[in-house]
């Protein structure tokens, strides 16, 4: 082989491992932690926010200390309603009017098992999270063949599913910031 076509090699193998890395960093997994120690630490199991990027859309989770955060966010038909809920630190109550009776078509559900943030891959025997958007529900399980997608379409839903989920936990951090 050739000096050139090591150089060529190389290249290749540098940006295979790259962009391999990037696939797999999540920007959801520090602001997970971070969220789940912030709860720990106001003992609580719940909390709820505004989402600053839209006045009709709140964002609620639910946590499980050490196991896992299921979140949703959604816009809500009646946002005074909730506003009066915020007002009152009535979290639990916020997350579950936003599970059951937001708006369909804007609703997004994160099911991040251990609490630490989504992975596109998973590790044998480990649990897995999904994210679920106006009803279409994607598994991070690493077999995107038996969701029909193929791999890299199953890596844009993460990285979107991922930049989504970073959003929701900076606003439910700020909101236990505000709280402690």
């Amino acid at each position: 082989m050739t000096l050139a076509a090591h150089g060529c090699l190389a290249v290749v193998l540098a940006l295979s491992i790259s962009a391999t890395a990037l696939a797999q960093e999540s920007k959801s997994g520090p602001l997970a932690k971070e969220l789940a120690a912030a709860l720990d630490a106001a003992k609580l199991d719940s909390i709820a926010a505004k989402d600053p990027a839209s006045a009709d859309v709140f964002v609620g989770a639910l946590y499980f200390r050490g196991a896992q955060l299921l979140v949703v966010s959604a816009q809500y038909a009646v946002p005074l309603y909730l506003n009066n809920r915020l007002a009152k630190k009535e979290y639990r109550d916020m997350y579950l009017d936003l599970s059951s009776a937001s708006v369909p078509a804007t609703k997004v559900f994160i099911e991040d098992l251990g609490a630490d943030g989504l992975k596109a891959k998973r590790n044998e025997g480990q649990p897995y999270d999904s994210y679920e958007l106006g009803g279409k529900r994607t598994v991070f399980d690493s077999d995107w063949k038996k969701q029909n997608l193929s791999e890299d379409d199953y890596m844009k839903a993460f990285a979107a599913a991922d930049d989504r989920y970073a959003q929701m936990l900076t606003a439910l951090l700020a909101q236990v910031k505000k709280t402690s």
